[in-house]
């Protein structure tokens, strides 16, 4: 295991089934948090909220296999793979249960981790959370279309990768305006400049998306999650998933909290990063961890 010490955020590196996994953690002793990126994400879109965080918390952000740092292997990339892959994070470095946090893809791999791993699961919360309807950016559907693989090298390569202004106007003609939407889409896509790299983005854009838009949907089992604590948080302004995803999921889980960030696109932990962690910090305080319950799970789906 590497350590490299940033602040009050400490960076690892595990290997787990062979593979290297690279995962920041900050804290150590409170209740665990774990943080899933979404798509051409790492662990770093939670630059702002690991240390808001560190002093209660024991929080924990891992690079999903095929982004960041982590390796990226040929295979698996489905939500099921990845929902393993942050089980295996959490159980490698002693934490049996977690509240689970997901952005954007990260946000159906949560709600994966959460139905294949109920007992592992405290508390879910869903952050411009993919999975709740159709509707998604043209940007993301394009990369399903057949020969996207021949594309996405002159996207991400060097001369556009290193020409900051390129990548903005190739942004801004699919509607992202300079902020922390822009930055974080532009790195993003700085990312796949390895072929590996691409190789994981369009195996992982596959799984969930067709040209019609999202075609993996948790809305007829969000039932199942009537029990179990949720928070679910939309910017206001986001461009890629609609807030609407937010609402009509707010409705589908009774007792779920909704909270939309006027001041926040798709990444709001980003846009508004004092005020999402003081959010996740209180919704945590505030209420207690669902218990593992085989009754309760076989009442729910007997029920329907």
């Amino acid at each position: 295991m590497v350590v490299r010490v940033r602040g009050s955020v400490e960076e690892h590196t595990l290997v787990l089934h062979g593979y290297d996994v690279r995962c920041l953690i900050a804290g150590d002793g409170g209740p665990a948090i774990a943080l899933i990126h979404g798509i051409t994400g790492r662990a770093d879109t939670w630059r702002e909220t690991m240390p808001r965080l560190a002093d209660r918390f024991t929080v924990v952000a891992p690079d999903l296999l095929g982004h960041g740092g982590s390796a990226k292997p040929r295979g698996d990339y489905s939500l099921g793979s990845h929902a393993s892959g942050v089980r295996d994070v959490l159980a490698a470095l002693g934490h049996e249960r977690a509240t689970v946090v997901g952005h954007s893809l990260g946000g159906g791999i949560a709600m994966q981790f959460a139905y294949q791993f109920p007992e592992r699961c405290e508390r879910l919360v869903l952050v411009s959370s993919g999975g709740l309807g159709r509707d998604v950016h043209l940007m993301l559907r394009a990369a399903t279309l057949p020969g996207s693989e021949l594309v996405l090298p002159v996207i991400a390569g060097t001369r556009v990768r290193d020409t900051g202004a390129a990548i903005g106007r190739m942004l801004a003609r699919v509607g992202l305006r300079p902020g922390a939407d822009f930055g974080e889409m532009a790195s993003g896509y700085a990312s796949l400049a390895e072929p590996e790299a691409r190789h994981a983005f369009v195996q992982t854009m596959r799984a969930v998306l067709d040209t019609g838009g999202q075609r993996v949907s948790a809305r007829d089992r969000l039932y199942l999650a009537s029990e179990l604590p949720t928070l679910i948080v939309w910017g206001a302004g986001d461009r890629i998933i609609p807030a609407s995803h937010g609402h009509e999921a707010h409705a589908d889980i009774p007792g779920s909290r909704l909270e939309i960030l006027e001041g926040a696109g798709h990444f709001p932990h980003l846009g508004e990063p004092d005020r999402f962690a003081e959010l996740l910090a209180d919704f945590v305080e505030s209420t207690e961890p669902l218990e593992p319950d085989p009754d309760r799970l076989r009442r729910l789906l007997q029920g329907g």
